[in-house]
């Protein structure tokens, strides 16, 4: 599907078939943006008690979801 403006529209879209599949697409879409910026959060030496708390959620979500993935500059913590 298309960018990100298109993909809401298509969300409210008439059609199940067409709107559900904007829902699935822009998810996939969000999935990505949140792990470019938590990626660019520990690069700037930001806690995941500070990203969680951005995101609006637990420190033990954000660890659990981002914490094995290695980050450039940072160790693990």
């Amino acid at each position: 599907m298309g960018n990100a403006t298109q993909l809401a529209a298509a969300a409210a879209h008439d059609d199940p078939e067409v709107g559900l599949a904007a829902i699935v697409a822009l998810r996939e879409l969000l999935d990505q943006l949140e792990a470019l910026q938590v990626s660019s959060a520990r690069s700037q030496g930001w806690t995941w008690e500070r990203i969680a708390a951005t995101l609006g959620i637990t420190r033990q979500s954000v660890h659990r979801k981002y914490g094995a993935r290695r980050f450039p500059g940072r160790r693990r913590s």
